[in-house]
């Protein structure tokens, strides 16, 4: 009788014990990491590092999405907590700086560069993100408005890009530089449109001008651009706040306001049909496809042409309902999931800290910060008297002086405006083409 009271006891005892640990898993289990329950992401997180440390990460699209995404989810999460850095665009700063610097510090090892490297370049992920979200969203758009969008975007694209310039330049003239060096390796590199498609060609053009090696001309040209798409991402997310704020102010990814002054209700949300979807993925394959033989043939950027090529197949209303859905869905499922892991991968590889480091001074700062705030500004003020959204219409005009697409993908996930991204590849690629051509025209003009 003894012993079975005693076990009784040693029973009733042990309860308060297994329901605190019942009860300490239930708290870790809603403890998030993004959607990922805070235990899952630590294994996931173990697992992945542990296989890139003994060099058995796969080095190929499945390593180099493990990385990233374990990466994304992480610094995406991190940066809608931490105060005042969620107001201004907190999650695309992490994403962006954080695995840059890593790599500057030489904490990423081999294994996981090689990954990364092959899924960013090799595999080109940057131009199927773009692709799958600029197709999704034309398909999806509200005809009417994506037609007054891209007619109308121009104005303040223009009058921003003059602006811009005139005040970089004063503002560096009034620091000391020279306003010719102002021009061609401080304003222009920030609204060429990017590094591949806007510093590469315009150092080629300058070494064949001035002489001496491209890649001089690039390490002088990279700074100003990663500086600038700093900005640009930090004034993006401030816009986002102020649209928040007075709504009145902000499409909340439209640009243009409907007419007779009523907004355009949008469809209620369908089920989402996953068949569609792959149907989708492949005409955003195609159109990208598109674009590429365009390019060939006619010489226009690849991007724009496919551009083109959705907005006509939208107007002219020749791809079927289904099909519109399918690809819209897919740009909506793209966009939720692979923003923040994309965005370690461009911080991985295309914003390299050491160029920059090694020229920037408080002087070069303050001038790369005045060409991006006028830009965005006077997008605001003219969007304004066009009858766009201001907010949304700075947010685009803000988007020719980013980093291209990896700019691009920066600054609209910093305002949450994933959908403007068709406008922000034509302000963009466009506003970037034309900086490269007149620059080097000008520069031909003054040696």
């Amino acid at each position: 009788m003894n012993t079975k009271a005693n076990l009784e006891a040693v029973t009733e005892s042990e309860l308060p014990i297994q329901n605190n640990i019942k009860s300490l898993w239930e708290k870790l289990m809603k403890a998030k990491i993004g959607v990922l329950p805070l235990p899952l992401y630590i294994v996931l997180a173990a697992i992945i590092l542990t296989a890139s440390v003994y060099n058995t990460l796969p080095a190929d699209m499945i390593g180099g999405f493990a990385v990233i995404m374990i990466l994304g989810i992480l610094l995406g999460d991190l940066g809608q907590r931490i105060p005042i850095l969620k107001e201004i665009g907190g999650p695309a700063i992490l994403a962006l700086l954080v695995p840059s610097i890593l790599v500057f510090l030489n904490v990423i090892n081999t294994s996981s560069m090689e990954a990364v490297t092959t899924l960013m370049k090799t595999s080109n992920f940057l131009y199927f993100y773009i692709s799958c979200l600029v197709v999704g969203s034309i398909l999806g758009m509200n005809r009417k408005m994506l037609i007054q969008g891209f007619t109308r975007m121009f104005v303040p694209l223009i009058v921003g890009t003059v602006l811009a310039v005139v005040a970089g330049m004063l503002v560096g003239l009034l620091f000391g530089y020279d306003l010719q060096h102002t021009f061609f390796y401080i304003v222009v590199p920030i609204i060429g449109g990017g590094i591949g498609e806007g510093i590469l060609p315009l150092s080629i053009a300058y070494s064949s001008i001035l002489g001496g090696s491209a890649e001089s001309f690039v390490s002088q040209m990279i700074p100003a651009a990663v500086i600038g798409n700093i900005f640009a991402v930090v004034s993006a997310g401030l816009m986002m706040r102020l649209g928040e704020k007075k709504k009145h102010l902000s499409g909340n990814g439209k640009l243009v306001k409907s007419e007779d002054g009523n907004e355009v209700h949008e469809e209620k949300e369908k089920v989402i049909d996953f068949s569609l979807m792959g149907a989708g993925l492949l005409i955003a394959c195609t159109f990208f496809i598109v674009g590429t033989l365009g390019q060939k043939f006619i010489g226009v950027p690849g991007p724009v042409i496919m551009i083109l090529f959705a907005t006509l197949i939208k107007c002219l209303k020749v791809m079927p309902h289904k099909m519109e859905d399918g690809a819209h869905n897919l740009y909506k499922f793209i966009s939720t999931s692979l923003t923040w892991p994309l965005m370690v991968g461009l911080g991985m590889l295309y914003i390299p800290l050491e160029d920059v480091v090694k020229i920037v001074t408080p002087a070069y700062v303050i001038v790369c910060a005045s060409v991006v705030f006028v830009m965005i500004l006077s997008g605001y003020f003219v969007g304004k008297l066009m009858k766009m959204y201001p907010v949304d219409a700075a947010i685009v005009t803000g988007c020719h002086s980013g980093l291209g697409g990896t700019g691009d993908v920066a600054i609209l996930s910093a305002s949450k405006r994933m959908a403007l991204m068709p406008f922000a590849q034509v302000a963009t690629r466009i506003g970037g083409v034309s900086t490269v051509i007149l620059a080097s025209l000008l520069l031909k003009l003054l040696s």
